[in-house]
């Protein structure tokens, strides 16, 4: 299994942070956000990884020139941001056909059994094109809120509303058939994002993986504070 990984955000809520690096590279007790995917990641099987780029592109590229990963990662700079289906359209032969994939945005950190996570997407139900990753969060107004059956499977999504229904939040962490490139090209738009025009086309199949070990969006400077205490539970 291949996995997209999405770094090429400008990281605005991270400022003055991210005035000199990209959000995907911002220290997480003294390790890139970005490092911690490839390793956690790599221990479970995944061998290539294809990491798209924009905001300080060259720090990214500079990251990967000296990481360990670095035969293992395909870049591709994005002189205007394509958003998510956009990205995948645009690389979608890096990807292999009729196989499964991950896409990820990285600007998480993310600790889980991902073994648990794949073995749950394998073990989907046969209409079920998506799996996505939730968590609870603290913060359910910030977040896409999900319903689900009793299967587990989406059946609502409410994305940043006042009153969300609970705090059962989508991590933004996906693995997707190779239908999916499909689904996108019949959309013919050149901007896609994911949450507004993939979600809501595929609810009841949208099978779900609950984490319930850790998962924190690193988007504000507060979130960026907890992160680093928190992470002394997992070293």
């Amino acid at each position: 299994m291949k996995a997209l990984l999405l770094a090429a955000g400008l990281g605005t809520r991270l400022k003055p942070l991210t005035n000199a690096i990209p959000k995907c590279l911002v220290p997480i007790n003294g390790k890139a956000l970005l490092e911690y995917w490839l390793e956690n990641l790599s221990k479970v099987g995944i061998s290539e990884f294809l990491i798209n780029t924009h905001y300080f592109n060259e720090k990214v590229e500079e990251f990967v020139n000296n990481s360990r990963f670095k035969n293992q990662i395909t870049l591709v700079y994005e002189k205007e941001l394509l958003n998510t289906g956009g990205t995948i359209l645009h690389n979608k032969n890096f990807f292999k056909k009729d196989e499964d994939f991950m896409l990820i945005h990285a600007d998480n950190l993310c600790f889980c059994d991902f073994n648990d996570f794949i073995n749950t997407h394998k073990n989907r139900d046969k209409d079920c094109d998506i799996t996505m990753m939730l968590f609870k969060t603290q913060t359910p107004k910030s977040c896409g809120i999900v319903e689900l059956n009793e299967k587990n499977i989406v059946q609502k999504f409410h994305e940043k509303v006042e009153n969300p229904p609970s705090n059962l939040a989508n991590g933004a962490v996906y693995i997707c058939s190779s239908k999916i490139i499909t689904f996108l090209e019949d959309l013919n738009k050149k901007d896609i994002d994911f949450s507004l025009d993939v979600i809501p086309n595929y609810l009841g199949r949208i099978n779900t993986f609950l984490n319930d070990t850790y998962h924190r969006d690193i988007g504000t400077i507060d979130s960026y504070k907890q992160a680093q205490k928190d992470i002394l539970n997992f070293i």
